[in-house]
């Protein structure tokens, strides 16, 4: 059963179609949510939380239905949105506990918690602190705490890392992945940053206009087609790449002393290969290994 899927799922706001004919599944780990500015990321977590109906087709979340069933749903995840959503006037650990006693936890118990996921998240000697003087690093970690408090099934992450300085994004990264394959809670990530995407999960859907155009296990859409490899020269030389040319290597991109080639399918030994180019032209290899793909080519692939 996966975390979360939509079939054919169609949403409106008005006369505007957002989502279009939306199938996809999001399976169990830590899922990556991408696509540029408009895509329908943001529609799609608050049709999947229950808060918008769709105009047509289905969706399941932890197997319970999304246009029926949106309070059970809400109950059984976990949601760090956009926005800050602290309430004025309360300390960080009455604010947590009272996240915990609206997703159905008994008062004391929610305390309790409460003082458990404040220390989880680094908060724990500011939990008496009002929330409204949190910093902005402070605000994001008290969010992740409040969606942890119940013990949620799924966790949903909307741009978990926005305004952190590098120190408080390598901790955020750090936390998002303990508890995907720490604490083994299902993690669905939504956020414009590839690097955040690429440290913390191992599945990613791509979007663009309100349709999956990429999925898939994000080692997988890595591996290149063929025979292709990365090599570095100690200076960039045209002759090298002459040479490779006779022997049926193709350049696919080159910068500086870089090269990413495609070694023709029959190669039986790709290094010795190269080393001969490299020995014809006179030029020295620094090193060479076998090309993959980024998450970034992964994705301008996908949207364009």
């Amino acid at each position: 059963m996966p975390v979360a899927a939509v079939s054919n799922l169609t949403v409106r706001y008005g006369a505007k179609t957002v989502i279009s004919d939306l199938s996809l599944t999001v399976p169990d780990g830590c899922t990556g949510l991408l696509g540029p500015n408009g895509a329908g990321k943001t529609t799609l977590i608050k049709a999947l939380l229950g808060f918008i109906q769709p105009a047509s087709g289905h969706g399941k979340v932890l197997d319970l239905d999304i246009a029926t069933q949106g309070l059970a749903i809400r109950q059984r995840i976990g949601l760090m949105p956009e926005m800050d959503c602290h309430i004025p006037g309360m300390n960080g650990v009455t604010f947590v506990a009272y996240a915990g006693e609206l997703a159905g936890m008994p008062a004391n118990r929610a305390l309790q918690r409460a003082h458990e996921v404040l220390e989880y998240a680094g908060l724990g000697e500011a939990r008496y602190r009002k929330v409204e003087t949190y910093s902005t690093g402070m605000k994001q970690r008290i969010k992740l705490a409040q969606a942890l408090v119940h013990g949620p099934k799924l966790l949903i992450l909307d741009e978990p890392t926005n305004g952190l300085d590098p120190a408080g994004r390598e901790d955020m990264l750090k936390l998002i992945r303990d508890i995907s394959h720490g604490k083994e809670v299902n993690v669905l990530v939504s956020s414009h940053l590839l690097p955040d995407i690429e440290r913390t999960c191992d599945n990613v859907i791509v979007m663009r206009n309100g349709e999956v155009v990429e999925q898939g296990d994000i080692a997988n859409l890595r591996l290149t087609e063929g025979i292709q490899y990365e090599v570095e020269l100690q200076f960039a030389s045209d002759l090298f790449v002459e040479k490779a040319q006779t022997k049926g290597i193709t350049v696919l991109r080159h910068a500086a002393n870089r090269y990413h080639l495609a070694l023709p399918s029959d190669t039986e030994d790709p290094g010795r290969t190269l080393m001969l180019c490299a020995r014809e032209a006179n030029a020295q290899i620094r090193g060479f290994h076998p090309a993959r793909r980024s998450l970034e080519d992964i994705f301008l692939e996908a949207i364009e």
